[in-house]
């Protein structure tokens, strides 16, 4: 489970300096990158933004982030702490054996991170964007400054993509060799049509700088604006291991790695495949390619598991655990996951020939949330099928009960978290324009 900003390998000389070979780099992305085997295996990465707990609307200081930090960094926590560039708090879990074991690590985790800001005057907040404050990028690092240079060619959506989005990331098992609901092929099919849904369902950032935005995920808007090709899924028809490791490869490298304290290259449209090729300015190696997957943001990433990466942070203290409970019985239970796939492959039609997700079912669904009628339906197909599951998968009653509500309170209305936003802001001339009307929580 690891961090959307490109994380820690170290500079070459720390790892093995033998080149890497063009079809070493296909065999190790087909066989690492989709590990197979029965569903087994669960994980969640919650994201979440730092806001003053009485005036969320005013910037959190440096040095009080610097602070938390440090007290959240000193606590026993079951799953892996990072900080974003922008201040944003991550938690990882640990790799779990079933969906209980997996919440329940995570809310004792998220009950010690909660005390902890709070004596700090801080509390972690469920949004997909920042409604409030502009990108600020406060992890000075040279992979972060070549991130940002690498980013800016395309405009600004990966400043604000760095430092003020959010979200929750489902990681599950790849899936089985073998064909049928369970199998890896099937899976990754299911990822890329069924994560429109989630996207639509979850959709929670409509305002971003202090006013509202056209979107309903405004933070998909982000992801899907970053780049022309890191944040696309593999397009084509080839089997998910062949089109994974072509995309990896023929996608440009977005740096090059250097020492910590010197400034890392930002080549220019030179692509894996032509960097192995020419060698320079130097040669690659394996840790190279480790590390260039970890700068591709498309919807579904595979790296051994499966991360689905398209769900805006949850409102609540407990809001993330419908999306996790919602996509693990989707995904593992065999009854549900034969049934949804059923549901959303007709919504391959709407999707057309596009990558995911700047298809047109992807634009909608962040766009319009559910109340676009044909996500509305899938949605509350998938929901139902959901509630079915999570009894036979040990799901507790509080589990069970937080998705039916989320149901009865969202899908089956046609709407979404951000439907609840939408009146958040308001012009007062009396306290200047934007001034916060209502509450985040």
């Amino acid at each position: 489970m690891s961090s959307d900003a490109p994380g820690g390998h170290g500079p070459p000389g720390q790892e093995s300096d033998s080149p890497i070979g063009e079809g070493e780099a296909e065999d190790l992305l087909r066989g690492i990158c989709f590990k197979t085997g029965p569903p087994r295996i669960v994980g969640v990465e919650l994201e979440w933004l730092l806001h003053d707990l009485d005036r969320p609307h005013v910037p959190v200081s440096p040095h009080r982030l610097e602070a938390a930090a440090t007290a959240v960094g000193e606590l026993p926590l079951n799953a892996a702490l990072t900080f974003e560039p922008g201040g944003q708090l991550e938690l990882s879990s640990r790799p779990a054996d079933s969906l209980m074991a997996c919440v329940d690590d995570t809310a004792a985790d998220l009950i010690a991170v909660r005390d902890t800001l709070g004596r700090l005057g801080l509390a972690p907040v469920g949004l997909g964007v920042d409604p409030w404050h502009p990108p600020r990028r406060l992890l000075r690092q040279p992979r972060y400054d070549a991130m940002e240079t690498s980013l800016d060619r395309f405009g600004p959506a990966g400043r604000a993509m760095m430092c003020t989005t959010a979200s929750v990331q489902v990681c599950l098992d790849a899936g089985e060799e073998e064909p049928g609901p369970l199998g890896y092929g099937r899976r990754w099919q299911l990822a890329h049509l069924l994560g429109a849904v989630l996207v639509a369902a979850f959709a929670n950032s409509p305002n971003r700088l202090g006013r509202p935005t056209p979107w309903q995920s405004t933070r998909q808007s982000l992801w899907a604006d970053l780049d022309p090709l890191r944040t696309l899924a593999p397009a084509g028809q080839l089997p998910p291991r062949d089109a994974w490791s072509a995309h990896v490869l023929d996608t440009p490298v977005m740096c090059i790695r250097g020492d910590e304290d010197s400034v890392w290259v930002v080549p220019e449209g030179l692509t894996f495949r032509e960097w192995i090729r020419r060698g320079v300015p130097r040669r690659p190696v394996r840790a190279d390619l480790d590390y260039h997957v970890t700068t591709l943001f498309p919807p579904v990433r595979p790296r051994g598991h499966l991360e689905l990466r398209m769900i805006d942070a949850q409102p609540g203290d407990d809001g993330w655990l419908v999306p996790l409970a919602v996509t693990t019985a989707l995904f593992d239970d065999p009854e549900a996951a034969e049934t949804v796939y059923r549901t959303v492959k007709p919504l391959a039609e709407t999707a057309g020939p596009l990558a995911a997700p700047r298809n047109p079912l992807w634009v909608a669904a962040a766009r319009d949330g559910l109340a676009d009628p044909e996500l509305r339906t899938a949605a509350a197909v998938c929901f139902g099928l959901a509630l079915e599951a999570l009894p036979r998968m040990g799901a507790t009653r509080a589990v069970q009960d937080a998705v039916a509500e989320f149901r009865d309170r969202y899908v089956a209305r046609g709407r979404c978290p951000a439907d609840d936003l939408r009146g958040l802001f308001t012009t007062d001339r009396a306290h200047g324009p934007d001034h916060p009307k209502g509450t985040l929580s």
